[in-house]
């Protein structure tokens, strides 16, 4: 929902879902952003496209799978959903593998949605 209040903000996640803490950190940051009323949007790259990857084994590394939060994004009305289509390319990923739909966007058009935002956050 937007308000007049509201900012247009990307959040960027570019790690890895298990290994450290930047994954979950991004998804919580994300998820409480989402109180605020705010026009929200999240951006996967790089080792971050891993995250949306179906049926992780997290509990091999004594983990919750962070794959399993990520299809309550629109019930927090965030539904602006990206990934690099690039990175999915490089690790040999394609979107029927993925947990959520996301729109996969090349280099240039990423560059186009961060020019567009009012502030990003990147983990």
């Amino acid at each position: 929902m937007n308000t007049p209040l509201s900012k247009k903000l990307l959040f960027v996640s570019r790690k890895a879902p298990y290994g450290s803490s930047m994954a979950r950190d991004a998804l919580d940051a994300l998820l409480a952003a989402s109180v605020y009323d705010q026009d929200l949007s999240v951006l996967f790259m790089g080792d971050g496209v891993f995250q949306l990857v179906k049926d992780q084994a997290a509990h091999r590394a004594g983990m919750k799978s962070l794959a399993a939060s990520l299809p309550a994004l629109p019930l927090y009305d965030i539904e602006k959903i990206y990934v690099q289509q690039s990175a999915l390319e490089q690790r040999g990923l394609a979107d029927a593998e993925l947990v959520i739909p996301a729109t996969a966007l090349e280099d240039g058009d990423i560059t186009d949605l961060m020019e567009q935002q009012e502030a990003m956050l990147s983990f």
